[in-house]
């Protein structure tokens, strides 16, 4: 798969997370879990397209002693909202948000996004697979989604959705998103402009959910399954479990 120059990966980070602080700082193996992140995007881009935004000094010393970019920004309402007030200062067409709690991202997820957001010039781009083993739909911590059968999002919640009237139609498999995205400079400011939380994204505490209520479509595209983001504490021990098998295949 092949992207051009006009691509850059954007991985917003903030120090002060209301459920795990100083999170992009936590060690998995040893390293910061914001350079796992930085390194696996640089994979599908290169070094000199990959940038952190953050308004954190420590955030900030972290990643430039690694020789990788970062663009500093205001305190923002949401990670979204940071990559907006980024974007401004980065050249290129295509802004991929890359998640910094997602420390097993797959550099070639990375190009998939980017490239659909090529196919589809007036959609937002987002990814999403499937639940794994570990994973409850129950859980709050993970967004659960529901697409058309051409895979536009219709909906995202932290319920476990679809639901069901008798366990029959119970669905086999939830899909769930991976916090991967693709937009334009245009989506970006359209969203940053709202200058509030939408009600829905408000409710759900779910960020796309903004554009659903301006009515922006949503292309959800397939990523590799064995996502696994560190949302808690608890979930560093099956992170690092999921960086050993990696790291010794």
């Amino acid at each position: 798969m092949q992207i051009n120059n006009t691509v850059a990966v954007v991985i917003p980070a903030r120090y002060e997370s209301t459920r795990y602080p100083g999170k992009p700082l936590v060690k998995l193996l040893g390293k910061p879990m914001i350079l796992w992140v930085a390194e696996l995007s640089a994979k599908a881009v290169g070094n000199e397209h990959v940038y952190i935004a953050t308004d954190d000094e420590r955030i900030k010393i972290a990643v430039e002693s690694a020789g990788f970019k970062v663009v500093m920004t205001g305190p923002a309402l949401t990670g979204t909202d940071r990559l907006a007030e980024a974007a401004e200062l980065i050249t290129a067409d295509i802004i991929v948000n890359v998640q910094g709690d997602e420390p097993l991202v797959d550099p070639d997820d990375i190009k998939k996004i980017a490239n659909a957001k090529h196919q589809y010039p007036n959609m937002i781009i987002n990814g999403f697979s499937y639940l794994n083993e570990n994973e409850k739909p129950q859980n709050v911590n993970i967004p659960k989604v529901i697409t058309t059968e051409e895979n536009n999002l219709v909906y995202m919640s932290r319920l476990p959705i679809p639901g069901f009237k008798d366990l029959k139609n119970a669905p086999a498999s939830y899909k769930k998103q991976v916090c991967i995205y693709a937009f334009n400079k245009s989506e970006l400011k359209l969203f940053r402009d709202f200058g509030r939380k939408s009600t829905l994204e408000h409710s759900e505490d779910i960020e796309i959910l903004r554009f659903l209520e301006f009515g922006t479509p949503i292309k959800m595209i397939e990523t590799k399954p064995g996502s696994y983001a560190v949302d808690a504490p608890e979930d560093v021990a099956i992170v690092e479990a999921e960086l050993r098998k990696v790291l010794s295949s």
